[in-house]
């Protein structure tokens, strides 16, 4: 029988074996903006777009043979999306763990919610980025997931360090110019 399925002790029965981190139902990291936008999608949901569904799939139901009509199938399709959604951002903002990047006490290095400038090989292009949490990454407007090769090759740099990460275009050396929290 596979180790697996077999216990290797009796004192392994308190020890939690569920994996940790981001997918596996540990903390989510994000900032106080990421937990506002989701549960500003959330309310958005529950308060405005679902009840205008269950109107519509009502009123399709009323209209007699569901079979055909397309407004009815259409709707308990889409409600069932709208429900799957509601019950993860829901799940997501009950594991929150809001971090306020003001509130940082070690500001010379890069934590969770840090704003770092740096230069790439060359020394000519800056670029600036946030560390953020995984729901809030939008790389086009400077927000980088804190799982991401970047973010986690600049998790505990000081400026003036340089940090080689791989990137998918490959092997990358960058430059902590600027370290803020703000």
């Amino acid at each position: 029988m596979s180790k697996a399925f077999v216990k290797a002790s009796d004192e392994d029965d308190d020890s939690p074996e569920t994996p940790s981190g981001p997918a596996a139902g540990g903390p989510i990291y994000m900032t106080r903006r990421g937990w506002l936008a989701i549960k500003s999608e959330l309310d958005g949901l529950v308060r405005s777009e679902r009840p205008k569904l269950v109107e519509t799939v009502a009123w399709a139901a009323s209209n007699g043979d569901r079979s055909e009509n397309g407004d009815y199938i259409y709707g308990k399709k889409r409600l069932r999306e709208i429900d799957r959604r509601i019950r993860f951002l829901i799940k997501r903002l009950e594991n929150a763990c809001v971090v306020d990047p003001a509130e940082q006490q070690e500001l010379d290095q890069v934590f969770f919610g840090a704003t770092v400038v740096i230069s790439d090989d060359d020394g000519e292009t800056e670029q600036t980025y946030q560390i953020v949490g995984v729901d809030e990454a939008n790389a086009g407007e400077g927000r980088i997931s804190w799982i991401s090769p970047l973010a986690k090759a600049l998790l505990k740099a000081r400026e003036g360090d340089v940090v080689r990460f791989q990137s998918p275009s490959g092997l990358r050396e960058i430059e902590v110019l600027e370290i803020r929290y703000s």
